[in-house]
């Protein structure tokens, strides 16, 4: 369909979903705190978290350092640039305002944006030439160090961008590679981060001056001369070589972590534990729903990617069964390709699963992006065809009923909660224990005293009725096949040994 507004309309289109975005800035990190609730849990690593908290309006030039702790830092000052290609800019919009909830989440003070009606980049510097010099006057104006820019820029395109507006320039990529280094706790967490980051970095090396375009051989300076003269690399060729060296080192720690994630699985599986895995896009409640229903005291903000090391916790279903819930690191929109192979480990967590506990943020202006977001990452996730998926309509208390309405038509067999009150969460309960595989083999033994550990796990794993008598404890019930097995074999020994 052909656009009939006038540019000047545009412009003030443009203009005015600026001024909403900027309207909600703050809102992640409002004064440098997060929000927190009685019912998420304990926050063990709330303390840690908060130590690395940057706070605006922090001069850096201290007569006294002993004025402020050294680890809080003065907040970057960002402007947020974005392209508006086709719609009523109301993708635009939600792109726009999640890139300012991104920003804010590394540390960054969002101060001003800048909206282009235009249908494709521009393959120099993104934005137009008229653009990308008015974005350099809003730079200068309010005194900002960084762009961001909502897309994936070329190293060509940001060079010349960079060029233009005389401050540093980034991406999307870039800005969630950075919260991702910022947040990543577990020694494979940050392996995988910066794998991501060195992929990201490799085509984006830049040579600065002689150092990093003239060649080593044949030269004096430095230490080259005699013995070194010939073709030789460049400085960029040197730090190329260098990266791909620490790569495919970092790819071996990665694959040698592997065997002791795996490990824990299949313990799990042996002891036939179902697996309830949580996934969902970033700050759609994943851990506060984890918390409400373990009480594992995860860290919760209202942040973007506040967990990226899956949490492994049990729960009981209302029937007594035994399970696990994991929460694994949240999805986001074009999340960078090389996060998700980076993350492939931690996202088998997901593939290994009885169950998935897919969860929406049904408050958010896009749902149904979201879901689609989440489910395009999920698919290229090995055996995700095999596992349940159960959708989690959460922040109900907060969410327009039009939406929840329009959400549970699409989404039929989806349950609404709100781990924030607790509403809906016994629904939950009881759709998670329908949906769990259930014992399948009957059994009735007489279990010795010696061997509670076997009647405990009748009763976590298994449906079971018991009985004291003289000789141990009667069980009647459903088991899964391994443990009817031993349960047999025990009832045998004891029956014989009589």
């Amino acid at each position: 369909m052909t656009d009939t507004t006038s540019p000047s309309e545009q412009r003030d289109l443009a203009d005015a979903v600026v001024a909403r975005v900027l309207a909600r800035a703050g809102t992640v990190l409002h004064e440098g705190e997060s929000s927190t609730r009685d019912n998420d849990g304990d926050q063990y690593d709330r303390a840690d978290r908060a130590a690395l908290r940057r706070v605006a309006g922090l001069s850096t030039e201290l007569e006294d350092v002993t004025e402020v702790e050294y680890r809080r830092l003065r907040l970057e000052r960002v402007v947020l640039a974005g392209l508006w290609s086709q719609g009523d800019g109301t993708e635009a919009e939600v792109s726009l305002r999640e890139l300012a909830a991104l920003a804010e989440t590394a540390g960054s003070e969002v101060l001003d944006g800048l909206l282009q009606r235009r249908q494709h980049p521009d393959p120099g510097t993104f934005l137009g030439s008229g653009k990308a010099a008015e974005l350099a006057e809003i730079v200068a104006a309010n005194g900002a160090d960084t762009v961001v820019v909502d897309a994936d820029l070329a190293p060509s395109q940001r060079r010349a961008l960079e060029d233009v507006v005389k401050v540093k320039v980034i991406d999307r990529t870039a800005l969630i590679l950075d919260i991702f280094a910022q947040h990543a706790k577990s020694k494979e967490g940050k392996a995988q981060v910066e794998l991501a980051q060195l992929e990201y970095l490799l085509p984006r090396l830049r040579g600065w001056g002689e150092s990093m375009s003239r060649q080593a051989g044949g030269r004096v300076a430095g230490g080259a001369g005699i013995g070194s003269r010939g073709p030789g690399e460049t400085k960029i060729e040197l730090d190329r070589r260098r990266i791909r060296t620490r790569m495919a080192k970092l790819r071996r720690e990665i694959a040698a972590m592997r065997p002791a994630r795996a490990t824990r699985r299949a313990d799990r599986k042996r002891h036939q534990v179902p697996g309830v895995a949580i996934a969902g896009y970033t700050n759609a409640g994943k851990s506060s729903l984890l918390n409400r229903l373990t009480g594992a005291g995860v860290l919760v903000e209202n942040a973007l990617f506040a967990t990226l090391d899956p949490t492994v916790r049990r729960a009981q279903t209302p029937d007594g069964r035994t399970y696990t819930l994991t929460d694994t690191v949240g999805f986001v929109r074009s999340l960078p390709t090389q996060l998700v192979e980076a993350f492939r480990s931690t996202l088998e967590e997901v593939g290994d699963a009885d169950l998935l506990l897919h969860v929406v943020d049904v408050s958010h202006p896009d749902p149904e992006g979201q879901v689609a977001a989440v489910r395009s990452v999920l698919a290229d996730i090995e055996g995700i065809d095999d596992v349940v998926e159960l959708v989690v309509l959460n922040k109900a208390d907060i969410a327009d009923p039009d939406v929840v309405a329009r959400m549970q038509r699409r989404e039929p067999g989806s349950v609404l909660v709100s781990a924030h009150t607790g509403a809906g969460l016994e629904a939950l309960r009881e759709r998670i224990s329908e949906l769990l595989p259930r014992p399948r083999v009957a059994v009735d033994v007489v279990v010795p005293y010696q061997r509670g550990d076997l009647v405990s796990r009748a009763h976590d794993e298994g449906e079971v009725e018991v009985e004291h008598v003289e000789a141990g404890t009667v069980l009647r019930g459903l088991v899964d096949p391994a443990l009817a097995a031993q349960l047999v074999a025990v009832d045998a020994a004891g029956a014989a040994h009589a």
